[in-house]
């Protein structure tokens, strides 16, 4: 068993789990968009960030593949990993848009605004259709081509592959097929209609170390009350 510190928390954890696995065991919500039970970590989105160290030799790295380490102090939620989040959100939405997932995502993590030029992407590079295909569907019949702003997902050659079963696995799990109607406008572009918009939140100023990470918030079901 490994030992370590998160958010405040003395936990012990088998060796080999993932941050991400750990928080979540605790019931720390941590936000992710490449990973998914039943496929191998990627690391791709970096959605799923915590700050790992002590100050002023802290760090970000992505939970979903970074293990637990004895002794580790782990936060999930401090000022700095939730501006980090802010902004891949903000990145991620200019590429999709119209991509529910990240929507839902962005109102969730309280971003009202696009700062952004919209680019319409059709892809993320979450590398999900490519770990559905090879892991579950144990056909490969796509995968990563080329490398920097060249990079795509299709299948060799763009030939069409005989080993695909037409399954709709890799439509399934992409974010960015997963599309809503909305706006286009930057200043429209995230709903948000089912967000509270002013939360009676503790004050957050005094609390750089742990944010409000209670899922729902229980300020605001009072709220609701």
């Amino acid at each position: 068993m490994v030992t370590l510190n998160i958010n405040g928390l003395k936990v012990s954890q088998e060796e080999g789990t993932t941050l991400l696995e750990a928080a979540q065991f605790l019931g720390f919500p941590i936000p992710t968009l490449c990973h998914m039970e039943g496929l191998s970590s990627y690391g791709a989105c970096r959605l799923c960030v915590v700050e790992i160290g002590e100050e002023p030799n802290t760090k970000l790295v992505s939970s979903c593949t970074h293990p637990v380490q004895e002794g580790l102090s782990v936060r999930t939620s401090s000022s700095r990993v939730m501006r980090a989040r802010r902004m891949i959100l903000e990145l991620l939405l200019a590429s999709c848009p119209q991509s529910k997932v990240i929507q839902d995502l962005a109102a969730a993590n309280d971003i009202r605004q696009q700062r952004f030029r919209q680019e319409h992407e059709d892809c993320i590079l979450c590398g999900l259709c490519v770990r559905m295909c090879e892991e579950q569907m144990m056909a490969k019949a796509i995968g990563f081509r080329g490398r920097g702003q060249n990079r795509t997902v299709g299948t060799p050659f763009d030939i069409t592959s005989d080993v695909c079963r037409q399954c709709g696995g890799c439509i399934y799990v992409c974010p960015a097929c997963n599309l809503r109607c909305t706006y286009n406008e930057p200043e429209k572009a995230i709903c948000g209609g089912c967000a509270n918009l002013s939360a009676p939140c503790i004050d957050k100023t005094k609390f750089d170390d742990m944010m409000c990470y209670m899922e729902p918030c229980v300020a605001c079901e009072i709220k609701k009350d």
